[in-house]
C-alpha cells in the first residue's frame, strides 16, 4: 500500500455487477414502499442470475413477486401498477423475451405520457440481461439497445461496470418515465473496484450523461455495456504504439449524450464506435449520423467563414498593393519587406499574406 501525504491509501473494495444491482434495488425498496420487483423466479429462487438474491426473504411476497412464464401478462400488470402510482421493477429473464411484451413496453408504457397530454406518467423499470451471451444461439443473443433506443417516451441505459450498474438502476427507479435497463449476462460475475461514493445510499448516476473512461488525443472510441472493457484493452495496446485513444462509456442510449461525444471528436478528429448489436440502423450508425449533422455542419460553417475572411483579406491586400504601386508578387523585395503580413491561413508560413496556401 502506497503512502500519500502521510496517509495509507487502502485498496478500493471490489463488487460484482450482480451485487451492485442487488444493492441498488435493495436500497430503493427500503427507501420507497411503492417500489416492488416482479418477474420469473425473482423471489424464492433469488432470480435466474441471482441478481435479486435475499430480497424475497427481506421484503416478502408483496414486494418481491414470482410470476408465471407470461411476459405479456406480467409486463401489463407492471404497467398498470405504474399508472396507479406504484414503481414496479419488471425483470425479463432475458431481453429476448421482452419481444413477447413489446406491445406493453412501447404502446402502453412509452406512449401514455404523451397520449394523456402529460397527465399520466408511467414510472416503471424494465430490466434484465441483454445482448450476446455464451452458447445461447441466435434467438437469445440480440442486443436491444437500438430497438428501444429508437422509441420516443423511453429512457434506455446500458451499464458497463459495478458503479454504472448501481447508479443507473437507482436513477431508473426514481425516474418518473419508463426506463429500460440493459444489463449483460456475461458481466454479472465480474468484480470492479467500487469507489467510496458509490457505496452511499444516495449515490446516483444521472441518466443521459456519458463518462470518459480514458483520456486520449488521437482517436475517440465510443461504446456501451460489455464492449467498453474491450475498448479499454485495445486502447492500452495502442498506447504502446503511440496512439492515444479517448474511450467514452455511453452509459445512456436514450437520451444520448452527444455533447460529450462531439467535444471528444472535435479534439481527436477521429471516431470509432463499438457495440454488440447489428450494424445496420444501430447505435453506432446513429452516432455517426449525428456527428455528420452536428459537428460537420459546425466545421463547414467555420471553414466557410474562414474562406470568406480570407477572400476579404485578399481583396483588401490587393487594393492596398495597387494603391502603393507594388503589384509585382514575384518581386523578392516585396517578399522581404518588413511590412509584409504573415499568411492568413497558416501562421508562420513564408508566403505572401494575400496568397492561399
Amino acid at each position: 500500500m502506497a503512502a500519500v501525504s502521510g496517509l495509507v491509501r487502502r485498496p478500493l473494495r471490489e463488487v460484482t455487477v450482480r451485487d451492485a444491482i442487488n444493492q441498488g434495488m435493495d436500497e430503493e425498496l427500503e427507501r420507497d414502499e411503492k417500489v416492488f420487483l416482479l418477474g420469473e423466479e425473482v423471489a424464492q429462487y433469488d432470480g435466474a442470475y441471482k441478481v435479486s438474491r435475499g430480497l424475497w426473504k427481506k421484503y416478502g411476497d408483496k414486494r418481491i413477486i414470482d410470476t408465471p412464464i407470461s411476459e405479456m401478462g406480467f409486463a401489463g400488470i407492471a404497467v398498470g401498477a405504474a399508472m396507479a402510482g406504484l414503481r414496479p421493477i419488471c425483470e425479463f429473464m432475458t431481453f429476448n423475451f421482452s419481444m413477447q411484451a413489446i406491445d406493453q413496453v412501447i404502446n402502453s408504457a412509452a406512449k401514455t405520457y404523451y397520449m394523456s397530454g402529460g397527465l399520466q406518467s408511467v414510472p416503471i423499470v424494465f430490466r434484465g440481461p441483454n445482448g450476446a451471451s455464451a452458447g445461447v444461439a441466435a434467438q437469445h443473443s440480440q442486443c436491444f439497445a437500438a430497438w428501444y433506443g429508437h422509441c420516443p417516451g423511453l429512457k434506455v441505459v446500458s451499464p458497463w461496470n459495478s458503479e454504472d450498474a448501481k447508479g443507473l438502476i437507482k436513477s431508473a427507479i426514481r425516474d418518473n418515465n419508463p426506463v429500460v435497463v440493459l444489463e449483460n449476462e456475461l458481466m454479472y460475475g465480474v468484480p470492479f473496484e467500487f469507489p467510496p461514493e458509490a457505496q452511499s445510499k444516495d449515490f446516483l448516476i444521472p441518466i443521459g450523461k456519458a463518462k470518459i473512461e480514458r483520456q486520449g488525443t488521437h482517436i475517440t472510441v465510443v461504446s456501451h455495456s460489455r464492449p467498453v472493457g474491450h475498448c479499454l484493452e485495445a486502447a492500452a495496446v495502442l498506447s504502446k504504439e503511440g496512439v492515444e485513444c479517448e474511450v467514452i462509456n455511453m452509459r445512456t442510449i436514450r437520451p444520448m449524450d452527444m455533447e460529450t461525444i462531439e467535444a471528444s471528436v472535435m479534439k481527436t478528429n477521429h471516431l470509432v464506435t463499438v457495440e454488440g448489436g447489428w450494424p445496420q440502423f444501430g447505435v453506432g450508425a446513429e452516432i455517426c449520423a449525428r456527428i455528420m449533422e452536428g459537428i460537420s455542419k459546425k466545421l463547414v460553417l467555420e471553414y466557410s467563414q474562414a474562406v470568406v475572411n480570407i477572400m476579404y483579406l485578399n481583396t483588401y491586400s490587393i487594393k492596398r498593393l495597387k494603391a502603393r504601386s507594388v503589384w509585382h508578387f514575384s518581386s523578392r523585395k516585396y517578399f522581404k519587406s518588413k511590412s509584409r503580413k504573415s499568411c492568413v491561413q497558416f501562421p508562420g508560413c513564408s508566403c505572401c499574406s494575400c496568397h492561399w496556401c
